[in-house]
């Protein structure tokens, strides 16, 4: 095999494992999806489009607005029946994996600095949330506040007896922000998601 077919055959082996992944889908806190997006960004316009007719004599003509009148007279213009889409197929929602950030925001929490940890987000409104504070893993839970699917609480606790208690609000379905407090009296600003 000659050099240039072999850097062609490796950039493309590279694309294609550049372009595999996952995905994260954000839910609301009953299990559905929530997209950040509702409407296009953007003014919508309708713009008027000409259908087609299905199989028969007319196979592809345009169909004649509602107004319009055939050319013929008053007899009748024959429409295709609307084709059905089939539904797009439902299976369990996977759960989601979303990073915490906690920056210091009192002295005791800046002899820590920094912290990272992730929210892993159920599908039910509940989500899994770990972190890693001085070697101490706290681990624990993170809950959606019923009747306010933005505002939320998360808990964690260590083998060491340290815990955490956070207050959060998402202001989109990929991020948000809160505090934390841990039992050592530390103090964080947390930002959740990218």
């Amino acid at each position: 095999m000659s050099n240039p077919s072999t850097r062609v055959l490796v950039a493309g082996a590279l694309a294609a494992v550049s372009l595999s992944g996952c995905y994260v889908v954000p839910v609301a806190s009953d299990g559905t999806p929530i997209y950040p997006l509702v409407g296009p960004a953007y003014p919508a316009v309708a713009v008027p489009v000409p259908a087609v007719q299905g199989p028969g004599p007319n196979y592809l003509a345009p169909v004649p607005g509602r107004n319009a009148r055939p050319a013929n007279g008053p007899q009748a213009v024959a429409y295709a029946a609307p084709v059905a889409e089939p539904a797009a197929p439902t299976g369990p929602a996977v759960p989601a994996a979303l990073q915490a950030r906690l920056y210091p925001s009192n002295e005791v929490a800046t002899e820590t600095g920094m912290l990272s940890g992730t929210v892993t987000n159920m599908m039910t409104g509940k989500g899994l949330f770990q972190l890693n504070y001085r070697g101490e893993i706290l681990s624990g839970e993170a809950t959606r506040v019923p009747g306010d699917d933005r505002r939320g609480v998360a808990n964690a606790y260590g083998q060491r007896g340290t815990y955490m208690s956070c207050d959060y609000r998402m202001t989109t379905p990929y991020q948000g922000t809160g505090t934390c407090n841990l039992s050592n009296g530390a103090q964080y600003q947390v930002h959740i998601g990218g």
